[in-house]
């Protein structure tokens, strides 16, 4: 179901029984945008217009009035439809800023709130470790273990920020992690299918025990 869909069930309610809340695909983002917002500007403070692919581009999200670009080259109804080569703004009602999306392209990878903050910290559990350790290296005041080379440490094993530079020098084959990027490494090595298959068989012999 696309998001705009969910606005139809209040019209016939009874023809729905339950709603599903998931996370969307990248591609299902990029489908929903009609572009990149790519400053973190909104509107130009001397013509009180939106700036161009800030956070109220015309472009992106529509005309501010009715049937009127964003440079005014095209005014009124009779100009409908059509998209302005000086300022890229559809000639259309302004009414579809109310439900058109944009889309950002993070620099860095971020942790998603649902799989860290749940109880229990879905992150948590599948990289077996304390939910507070996993804060400290997402929030950047811990390394973490992804290799441990030569050294003494073990995977997944925290490295405080003194400690940094001297495991650094003294073990080169020693990779640290720092931030959702070193959670998003580790995280790929596991096999879920495998993981799965492991987690039943460890259930059914726990049933049959008891």
């Amino acid at each position: 179901m696309a998001l705009r869909d969910l606005f139809e069930i209040a019209v016939n309610p009874k023809n729905y029984s339950a709603i599903r809340i998931r996370i969307a695909t990248a591609d299902e983002v990029t489908s929903w945008s009609h572009g990149e917002v790519r400053t973190s500007e909104t509107i130009n403070y001397r013509t009180f217009k939106p700036e161009r692919d800030g956070l109220f581009c015309g472009k992106i999200f529509g005309p501010v009035h009715d049937y009127e670009c964003i440079c005014g080259k095209y005014k009124r109804m009779k100009h409908r439809g059509i998209t302005c080569e000086k300022c890229g703004v559809e000639v259309i009602e302004s009414k579809v800023r109310r439900d058109r999306m944009g889309n950002i392209k993070l620099a860095c990878p971020v942790s998603h709130v649902w799989f860290l903050k749940g109880v229990p910290s879905r992150i948590a559990t599948i990289l077996d470790m304390m939910l507070r350790d996993l804060e400290r290296v997402l929030y950047f005041d811990a390394y973490i273990v992804l290799e441990p080379g030569d050294s003494e440490l073990e995977e997944l094993e925290l490295v405080e920020e003194d400690q940094y530079r001297e495991l650094e020098e003294n073990h080169p084959d020693l990779k640290l992690g720092m931030g959702a990027e070193a959670v998003q490494t580790l995280l790929r090595r596991i096999d879920l299918a495998e993981l799965e298959k492991q987690l039943q068989i460890d259930m059914r012999e726990v049933n049959s025990e008891t």
